[in-house]
């Protein structure tokens, strides 16, 4: 208790803190709250603040040369990231500690996104179409301020995610052609697969409780598409043989791409996760592959921005298979960096409104 309320009481006596409460008062508060909570720790926590407010612009400077508590990352992960990243990783720590934008999928079987933004300027809501379905908000509001939410109009995905189903579907899958949606929980993509085509998608995930997410969303948005609860890795339990024509797998990863919605990622993860989890992406890649017909194609896609989780990934991929290569058109985007300037690493025009960080490479299955 004392911990947290120090932690709490210097987080808003911290140079550059709103000043919603003047310093006399988060001090004598503090101190309040301390002899209610731990009588004998309140001349302590008083002792501390105060010698904080004398000291704290050294205080302050000193604890800012450490760069784990600069970018509020564990020192591994700003490590890694400056090794992948040099000239960016400075950037990327900043931008995971702000708010990220909302984006929304607009249902392309429903309207498209200039459409749906004059709808949201009925409603007061300012937005800006950044495509023919991707809208971003110019301040996020709840899901029900969102006109035809539940009659599945539009649904919330990040602009980045929302690349996965253009880039599977780019080389013309014809209606009634089979995919496999890999990994496929919470089902924004397998969704919006739907919404693109008339497809015969099998949504695939080990996890039962967020597999109901998938089916929930589908109902949503008055898609059909089946449901799997499976291991995908394990295809001689479920799979029945007959060759997809093209697989999407979004494999688990570190999440290091999505940091700023999920801010306690970053401290739950340990530097050793990263070789576990490039273990499951390349037994997902060995164990899909021979599910994928000739000349089919394959999205492997991350939310990360660890190359380990990535490039390198691919690069190891295309070295045990022979019958695989990277498809041409569409290119694959390969990095996604979650900066407003990504030019140099994807082919994404930069937008005002950066989406998460990313990872995509599109494969397809060779004759040999």
């Amino acid at each position: 208790q004392v911990d947290a309320l120090l932690l709490s009481a210097l987080t808003l006596l911290w140079p550059g803190a709103s000043a919603a409460y003047a310093e006399h008062t988060v001090v004598d508060q503090a101190v309040l709250a301390a002899k209610r909570q731990a009588p004998h720790s309140a001349a302590f926590v008083n002792a501390v603040l105060r010698r904080f407010l004398r000291e704290r612009e050294a205080l302050s400077a000193a604890a800012l040369r450490d760069p784990a508590a600069r970018f509020n990352h564990p020192l591994w992960w700003v490590e890694r990231l400056t090794l992948d990243w040099p000239q960016h990783a400075t950037a990327i720590l900043q931008g995971a500690n702000q708010h990220p934008p909302m984006h929304l999928r607009i249902n392309a079987r429903r309207m498209t996104a200039p459409e749906y933004v004059a709808r949201l300027a009925e409603q007061g809501i300012a937005a800006l179409a950044l495509g023919a379905q991707c809208v971003t908000l110019h301040e996020p509001c709840p899901v029900s301020r969102l006109p035809g939410f539940a009659q599945g109009e539009v649904s919330v995905q990040d602009a980045a995610a929302q690349l996965a189903a253009p880039l599977l579907l780019g080389h013309g899958l014809g209606p009634g052609s089979r995919v496999l949606d890999a990994c496929a929980a919470p089902g924004g993509k397998t969704a919006h697969l739907l919404e693109l085509a008339d497809l015969d998608v099998t949504a695939v995930d080990r996890d039962a409780v967020r597999l109901q997410r998938v089916s929930q969303s589908l109902d949503r948005l008055r898609l059909r598409g089946r449901t799997l609860c499976a291991d995908a890795a394990d295809p001689q339990a479920w799979w029945d043989g007959t060759p997809f024509d093209a697989i999407l797998l979004d494999a688990p990863c570190s999440a290091s791409g999505i940091v700023r919605r999920h801010p306690d990622v970053r401290w739950l993860r340990r530097a050793s996760d990263l070789e576990a989890m490039a273990l499951t992406q390349d037994r997902l890649l060995d164990a899909l592959w021979p599910l994928l017909r000739p000349d089919g194609r394959m999205l492997y896609a991350t939310c990360s921005v660890f190359k380990c989780e990535g490039q390198d990934r691919i690069d190891a991929f295309l070295q045990r298979r022979h019958d695989a290569g990277v498809a041409r058109r569409p290119a694959s985007p390969g990095h996604l960096l979650p900066l407003p300037d990504n030019e140099p690493h994807t082919n994404r025009a930069a937008i005002a409104s950066p989406g998460d960080g990313f990872y995509y490479a599109l494969l397809e299955k060779l004759a040999v």
